[in-house]
Parts: structure tokens; sequence; C-alpha cells
């Protein structure tokens, strides 16, 4: 629940940004970004999937061009309890994926070729373990949703920055409008860290719920972590939807990632299977002793 909650949040925000736009610039645009901000939303619903995955030059994958990998999927939709999401192939030789769609019935993930080529098959059945994860706990939706909102306000604050160059801009308000053009982008980006960072944390934890063991992702985590090749060529503001930030390398990029440091994630996922190794040997080795 705490987790929907923040969702909800999250595409509010942005939404009520959108909005803030437009009244900072006043007049008639009020309105125009009040139904930009519903169309958005309503797009974002109805065709995200469709539009991250064009974004990404992603293209299917069949079972007869991957079948292994469509075994490795059956198996992490019957542990998560999901339909097997559609499966998809995009360009870059950094190891990373993504999932999108409105809900579980509509889902699909998209895996780079330097994932599917670099990473050993159990490190991707983890990567796989983490994108079902944010299926199975609806992440997907607004993830898509936040990055069409916050890729218009980009879009609106570039826009400004244009009319003022030329000398086009509104005079009645122009510090509503330098306002807009300054702190829009950035308190887009500032409300996706909010929740994303935690989003991210939670797939984790429920990947390794879904197979039992953390290894898998962990082990998945460090190679690509390790890999240090070139920054993905995307939106930033479809980052937050990847498992690792796509554009890392660069300073101000890893300063305002959307994603929690892969370390972190690394230890506490570590953590996590100690734990429940320990679990586990606890009850066996007092049945022994009681044996005994």
């Amino acid at each position: 629940m705490t987790t929907r909650l923040r969702t909800w949040a999250l595409i509010a925000g942005l939404t009520g940004l959108l909005i803030a736009v437009g009244a900072l610039i006043g007049g008639l645009v009020l309105w125009l970004f009040v139904a930009g901000a519903v169309a958005m939303n309503l797009i974002g619903y109805l065709y995200s999937d469709r539009l991250a995955l064009r974004a990404a030059r992603a293209r299917p994958l069949t079972r007869q061009q991957a079948p292994d990998l469509f075994a490795i999927a059956g198996d992490l939709a019957d542990r998560a309890q999901i339909p097997i999401p559609r499966l998809y192939v995009m360009p870059g030789q950094q190891p990373n994926a993504f999932a999108t769609g409105r809900d579980q019935r509509h889902a699909a993930v998209a895996m780079t070729t330097g994932l599917l080529e670099d990473l050993e098959t159990e490190q991707v059945r983890g990567v796989l373990a983490h994108e079902f994860a944010r299926i199975k706990n609806r992440d997907i939706l607004v993830s898509s949703v936040a990055a069409m909102v916050a890729g218009a306000i980009s879009a609106v604050a570039s826009i400004l920055q244009l009319s003022f160059l030329f000398g086009s801009h509104d005079q009645d308000s122009p510090l509503g409008s330098l306002a807009a053009m300054i702190l829009a982008p950035l308190g887009a980006m500032l409300i996706q860290m909010g929740v994303s960072r935690q989003r991210e944390y939670l797939a984790d934890a429920t990947a390794a719920h879904i197979l039992g063991t953390s290894v898998p992702l962990a082990d998945a985590l460090q190679t690509i972590h390790a890999s240090r090749l070139p920054a993905l060529n995307i939106n930033p503001v479809t980052a937050p939807m990847y498992i690792i930030n796509p554009v890392a390398g660069q300073r101000l990029a890893n300063l305002f990632s959307t994603h929690p440091p892969v370390q972190d994630r690394i230890r506490r996922l570590r953590a996590y299977n100690e734990s429940r190794t320990s679990r586990t040997t606890g009850p066996s080795k007092m049945r022994t002793a009681q044996a005994r």
C-alpha cells in the first residue's frame, strides 16, 4: 500500500508541476497546460509500452530466436504469479534492461544486446527477476507516465528558453516564464528521484523473493557496474525505467541519479541472502542436536 501511494504521489506531483508551469506563465496558457497534463496521463496509460519501446529502438524476440530466454521467463512468471511479458532486445553494449506497460497483462521487458551477450545465464535470470518484480509490484505504469510528463516539462522549458533567446516571450509575466524555464526541469527530476530510488530497493527485494536467493541479481549488478561501458543513447527522462542508471559515467548524472548506489544495492542483496541462509540452517542444526 505504501508503494502504491508513493507511485500515485509521483504521478500527481509531476502532473501538478506541469500545471504549475502554466500558472507561472499565466493567461490562457494555464488551461492549455491543464489539458496537456490530462492528455499526457491518458496517452501514457494507453500507449506507455509502445512509446518506451519505440524510443529504445527495441525489436520483439520470438521463442524460436531465444528458446532458453523464454524458458527462463516462463519459470520466473510462474514464480511471480504474473503473465509472461513480451520480450524485446534493444541496441547497446552496456548491459541494461527495463520493464514497461500499463499493467501485468500489457507488460514488456526490453534487454540490451550487451546484457544478453556479456552476462552469464544465471545473471540474466537475476536481471529478468528484477524486471518481473517491477511488473508484479505494478511499478511499470508510473515509470512510463512519469517519463512522459517529465519529458513534456523539459520540452516546455526548452521552448521557453528559445522564446527568451529570440525575444518572443510574454512581457506580462517574464519572471514567471523565467522561473518555469529554470525550476520546472529541476523539480521534475527531484520528484522522480524521491520515489524511484525506493522502488529499486523494493524491486531488488521482490526479485530475491521470487528467485529464492539474491545471488543471481547481486552478481548481475556487480558485473554491470564493473563493465564501465559507454552510456546508452537515450532520453535522460527515461533513465528511471532501467535496472541501472543508463547514463552513468557523467558526474552530473551520478549526482542527480534516480537510482540508489549500485554497491548499496549489492550490499543489501548479499545481506538478504546471508540472513535467509542463517534462518534455513539454524533450525536444521537444532534438529541435529536434538537427534543426538
